[in-house]
């Protein structure tokens, strides 16, 4: 996918990796807008340089209508990038049911709600890129991580799922694994963080990535390999090793709890 002169749009895009993208697509020459429910942070991303278009994933019209204002001032949306996302940890001794369901309704209906205000325009025109951002630690359970956890392995299912039923019209659908990635949200954790990379370095691999057109973009590879791997273990050597492991303080890729929650970037 050629990126320069494209219109993408970015949704989540006013912190981590969702402003990282959504920077390194203006630096290959794309025309960019970013929606995300922070006005103030969103300008900063864009310096400028970027339609700025607020929107919650939460609610389809919102979505729809930040779609359609995208596509009034910039023209067809060739690429869609969706990285809003929520993270907070799982406590099993006081399980907490909203929070579990405002991971369903960011992560999950909140990809669900993007795809539904861009695929109807880009099979129309039998064109177009939606790039879903999920996570490495959609792969395999992980402790603490059942909420999140479920939410990614499901908009890996639901991108997978999409891809093959439109395989034939034009449009593609691009899956984004990140492993761990530094932002102000990582800083604090107390725990081992394998591989970590910067936002920027995330960006360049994805954008790298949708130019040449992968199905799926993983990284860091060394971490991606660890993951993959990892779904050979089978069920019951993979619970005895979590079994001695602490608790994280925070998800696989750095994503803030409900005081934080971006529809910015993972």
């Amino acid at each position: 996918m050629r990126l320069k002169g494209t219109v993408a749009w970015v949704v989540g895009g006013s912190s981590g990796i969702g402003a990282a993208v959504a920077r390194e697509l203006a630096c290959r020459g794309a025309t960019v807008a970013i929606s995300a429910r922070r006005n103030d942070q969103l300008h900063d991303v864009a310096g400028g340089d970027m339609l700025v278009v607020p929107a919650d994933v939460t609610d389809p019209a919102s979505v729809s209508a930040a779609a359609e204002r995208v596509r009034q001032e910039l023209g067809p949306i060739d690429l869609a990038v969706l990285s809003a996302g929520y993270w907070k940890q799982m406590d099993p001794a006081d399980w907490d049911t909203g929070v579990f369901d405002e991971h369903l309704r960011v992560n999950l209906s909140g990809m669900s709600n993007a795809i539904a205000a861009v695929l109807p325009g880009m099979l129309l025109r039998r064109h177009g890129v939606i790039a879903g951002i999920a996570s490495l630690a959609g792969y395999r359970g992980l402790a603490g991580s059942e909420a999140y956890g479920a939410t990614k392995a499901a908009q890996i299912n639901l991108l997978e799922s999409l891809r093959v039923h439109i395989a034939r019209t034009g449009v593609r659908v691009t899956t984004i694994c990140p492993g761990f990635v530094r932002t102000g949200l990582t800083a604090g954790n107390r725990f081992p963080m394998p591989f970590i990379i910067d936002a920027g370095q995330a960006a360049r691999s994805i954008c790298d990535g949708l130019e040449r057109e992968r199905t799926e973009i993983v990284f860091p590879v060394r971490m991606a390999l660890l993951m993959k791997a990892a779904r050979l273990v089978p069920s019951r050597v993979w619970t005895t090793l979590w079994g001695s492991v602490p608790l994280p303080d925070t998800s696989p890729t750095g994503r803030p709890d409900r005081d934080q929650r971006k529809q910015g970037a993972p």
